[in-house]
């Protein structure tokens, strides 16, 4: 689909001799102790974070969190109270919008409904007064890129939603930014096409080399398409991680919950690296805050939770769902603790519901949390 010489291409300008312009680096991001309030709500809270050149970083979390608010100050769109925002270690936190070198995507299209596709993706070149001839070659090459080569006299309304983010996104790319923003650009759209979006993206991400930042509340999209995640809470940032540290290591009770499956487990720290769980002691994990003997709550991912049936078992099997190569199989203990365990296919079709199982974990660290009300 794509034209393995159009990266050259669609980085010319306008001021080059041969219409061609060399590539250059995605920049470094950095946020440095951003703190914002919107009267007495804390959307920042002392934000430190940096961003690689040519990494895609997911900024995840509940609303409210502050990761729009973070994406819109690297964008100019908003100023904060207190700290900076550095772009390759110079300080943008108070430059103007148009004069940062960013493109960005919103959840909504934003196209401009009297423009055809082509002119919707050359708008901000015929704004920075490029040739005609070189804008709407450029304009014809982004839309060959993002897989619409035969729509650019189409208008919005005769695209569909994931056509036009496409358009939106080939909008962006065209003054061919260093650093490109993504405000959940894909919540719009229905699902088969939001995955195959995510994908073009991430695919469009990687060959252009391109700093991206993209906001989502959906924990999917950020471990599939991202380098690392940024988790935040309440203004601040949990946890910066690969996907698979994320999910594997969370850092705090919050992210373990918030970052796939968890189910909470009763169970009683015995001294400062030992937890009693379902009738044995693991090895409490590192990220497990120090605590003194008492009771709390053990943080279990499904795939770790074994079953085996048991006539004598300290569970029930309640209810299966098929999720293809694994079955998720949701037990209750005899205390009424509801916990969920991935099971082959295979092994799940003898646990229906009703059946008595044996609950046990993995002779391995595991996270504690503060006992659930």
């Amino acid at each position: 689909m794509t034209n393995p010489n159009t990266t050259t291409t669609v980085l010319a300008t306008d001021s080059d001799s041969d219409g061609h312009r060399p590539q250059v680096a995605g920049a470094t991001v950095a946020f440095r102790t951003l703190r914002r309030a919107f009267g007495a709500t804390v959307a920042l809270d002392g934000l430190d974070l940096t961003v690689h050149p040519g990494e895609l970083l997911a900024l995840l979390g509940p609303s409210g969190c502050g990761k729009t608010t973070a994406l819109r100050m690297l964008a100019g769109f908003e100023y904060p109270d207190s700290g900076q925002v550095l772009v390759d270690g110079r300080d943008v936190t108070a430059v103007p919008a148009h004069r940062r070198d960013t493109g960005m995507v919103f959840q909504s299209y934003s196209l401009f409904p009297h423009l055809n596709a082509l002119d919707n993706v050359a708008f901000g070149l015929r704004m920075r007064k490029v040739r005609t001839a070189l804008r709407r070659t450029r304009a014809a090459e982004l839309l060959d890129l993002v897989g619409l080569p035969d729509h650019g006299s189409r208008y919005p309304h005769q695209l569909s939603g994931g056509q036009q983010q496409r358009i939106a996104l080939a909008r962006a790319l065209a003054l061919r930014p260093r650093v490109l923003l993504l405000d959940e650009p894909l919540s719009a759209l229905d699902a088969k096409v939001r995955l195959t979006l995510r994908e073009e993206i991430r695919r469009l991400q990687q060959e252009l080399g391109i700093t991206t930042l993209f906001v989502t509340h959906d924990q999917e999209e950020a471990l599939s398409m991202a380098d690392r995640v940024a988790v935040m809470r309440g203004g601040r940032l949990e946890q910066c991680a690969t996907p698979a540290d994320l999910y594997a290591r969370p850092a705090t009770a919050f992210v373990a919950e918030f970052v796939g499956t968890m189910s909470r487990i009763p169970g009683r720290i015995v001294d400062s690296g030992t937890v009693e769980v379902l009738g044995r002691r693991l090895p409490l994990d590192g990220g497990a805050p120090a605590a003194a003997a008492g009771e709390v709550d053990v943080l279990v991912r499904p795939e770790a939770v074994r079953l085996g049936h048991d006539p004598a078992g300290q569970a029930r099997v309640v209810a299966t769902a098929f999720l293809g190569a694994v079955t998720r199989v949701t037990v209750t203990l005899s205390d009424g603790t509801s916990v969920k365990a991935d099971l082959p296919t295979e092994s799940a079709a003898g646990l229906p519901p009703g059946s008595p199982v044996a609950v046990t974990l993995p002779d391995r660290p595991v996270l504690v949390a503060p006992r659930a009300a």
